[in-house]
């Protein structure tokens, strides 16, 4: 009997770490890189923190069938994303830095825009206001409900900013940075419809030539799980991309090609 509980502790112990596989350990740079150096309570430290499903893991639609093209993933972020087709591109990118921001219990600076310009605060809803659309009119109003910074509330806000936040409003909210100056947390974005965005989820850098490779993330139409990309272009380094010394040209993914100049980053 004492055998089979050492066995069996042993069993959920590999199962526990199995379930806690994360972008960091499961995605090696390639030879001769190392990744930059971040603070544990950085955005770079929470994305590189991602957790992962485990290897050969589909990417599900949000209402439970597969995604059609499962070639363009390397691997599938562990979160959930509703059963509502909301969580799409520009969505999963405000969900992992609010889902930070919220960690953080950074709640004032939690704020997204409309794609009419209304300012969506996380503060004023956790504080009991919500928001009532009428065509293009927004308002706060007050719906009687107490301060309640809850995980639930928080996601409940959430889902109101996906159905009225796009590409549109939040390339307009980001500000341009040169593509050369890469960084995690980084979005190439193309705001309208359609549009697309992805962001940047880790960098290496090579010690000694200096040069940088970096990961990158998506959700997409319809709504579905956040995956890492493959590298469309160089196998022998996917799901790595290089970045390469010039801020002009195109950046190629499987589901979407950017200009390099589509670059942004959060304020």
């Amino acid at each position: 009997m004492k055998h089979l509980l050492i066995y069996i502790g042993l069993f959920c112990a590999i199962l526990q770490l199995r379930g806690q596989e994360r972008v960091v350990s499961r995605i090696i740079p390639p030879a001769g890189y190392v990744r930059e150096s971040c603070a544990d309570n950085s955005f770079t430290g929470y994305l590189r923190n991602l957790p992962l499903l485990p290897k050969g893991s589909k990417v599900m639609l949000y209402n439970g069938k597969e995604k059609s093209n499962q070639s363009a993933a390397y691997a599938v972020v562990d979160m959930e994303i509703g059963n509502r087709d909301l969580q799409q591109c520009a969505d999963a990118v405000m969900r992992l830095r609010a889902e930070y921001l919220w960690g953080q219990k950074r709640y004032g600076t939690i704020k997204f825009n409309f794609t009419n310009g209304f300012p969506a605060e996380y503060k004023k809803w956790a504080e009991g206001s919500r928001i009532k659309v009428n065509g293009n009119q927004v308002l706060w109003y007050a719906s009687g409900k107490g301060t309640d910074y809850s995980y639930k509330t928080f996601r409940n806000y959430l889902d109101m900013v996906f159905m009225y936040a796009g590409t549109a409003s939040l390339s307009k909210e980001l500000q341009t940075v040169a593509y050369t100056s890469l960084q995690p947390g980084d979005v190439f974005i193309k705001g309208g419809s359609p549009g697309h965005a992805v962001i940047v989820i880790d960098v290496a850098v090579h010690p000694v030539t200096k040069k940088k490779v970096f990961l990158l993330a998506q959700s997409y139409m319809p709504a579905q799980q956040i995956h890492i990309l493959i590298n469309p272009v160089s196998r022998s380094l996917s799901p790595w991309y290089e970045l390469t010394e010039t801020d002009s040209g195109k950046l190629y993914t499987p589901e979407w090609i950017f200009e390099k100049k589509d670059l942004k980053r959060f304020k």
